[in-house]
């Protein structure tokens, strides 16, 4: 698609050879795109819990019925720019996903509830600890392109050796690896200083790498409006894919486009 073919309405960005990023509302910057443009809509909005997100305030502090309405609007957006074929993501807690999903499925076509484990809560009030986050995914139609990521077999950091008895399958796994399933309980929260590129809730890698493994394939499009510090859009770039991404926060944008400019794609020719 040419550049041309991607917006109805150019706003100011940040070109780079794989893409575009901006710095507005994730609202202004949906509308800015043209209908069916993206193949992949990633989606990690704020949560509405409260959070120092600095300009993203309005969100985090808004009383629930105003936050459903901007969410709604946003997902409204969202479908509208994704294509036939097309996949959207939305990452998000289990409360608002569960408000979110049926909005979704009378528009898109269900795929899966990922539940990813996250045990960096606690326990409140009445409630079980709260130990994962839902990562829905649906898609416009039959998916143009869906792969089955295999993961490596687990092993013991002490002794190197394989954790679980695969029994008359070891053979099979040990030289294809592990589908991949709906749940995923092997990844962290980002905590480390030499990895943390903002004060809270940086999304791990290992979470938009699998995105871009699954929905994505070199040379498509994948689109985010809270992009953040540009997890999801290094791992497009990385997957070969382009993206146009945007997030509210300058300072986000700023260390996003440093990411991406330090990890130039390999293959994919400019957008």
């Amino acid at each position: 698609m040419k550049k041309t073919e991607l917006f109805r309405k150019r706003l100011p960005a940040t070109v780079m050879p794989s893409g575009y990023v901006s710095n507005c509302d994730a609202l202004l910057f949906l509308g800015s795109l043209r209908d069916g443009v993206a193949d992949v809509v990633f989606l990690d909005p704020p949560f509405n819990l409260g959070k120092d997100y600095g300009r993203h305030a309005h969100l985090e502090t808004a009383n629930p019925d105003a936050y459903d309405i901007y969410m709604r609007s946003v997902l409204r957006e969202s479908v509208r720019v994704l294509r036939a074929g097309g996949a959207l993501f939305l990452y998000h807690l289990p409360t608002w996903a569960i408000r979110f999903a049926p909005y979704l499925s009378d528009r898109l076509e269900f795929r899966h509830w990922i539940a990813i484990a996250m045990k960096n809560g606690f326990a409140r009030g009445d409630r079980l600890y709260p130990a994962h986050y839902a990562l829905l995914y649906f898609t416009r139609g039959n998916p143009l392109h869906f792969k089955r990521p295999h993961l490596a077999l687990r092993t013991c950091r002490h002794c190197n050796r394989i954790l679980k008895d695969y029994g008359g399958y070891r053979a099979i796994v040990e030289s294809k690896g592990v589908n991949l399933s709906d749940v995923w309980d092997d990844i962290s929260p980002v905590r480390h200083v030499s990895t943390k590129l903002r004060s809270t809730n940086q999304l791990p890698s290992e979470i938009t790498d699998r995105v871009c493994a699954i929905a994505g394939a070199p040379g498509l499009l994948l689109v985010d409006p809270f992009a953040g510090t540009g997890t999801s859009l290094l791992s497009a770039q990385n997957a070969d894919m382009h993206f146009i991404g945007n997030d509210l926060i300058q300072a986000n944008v700023r260390i996003c486009v440093k990411r991406l400019a330090a990890h130039q794609p390999h293959t994919t020719a400019p957008l």
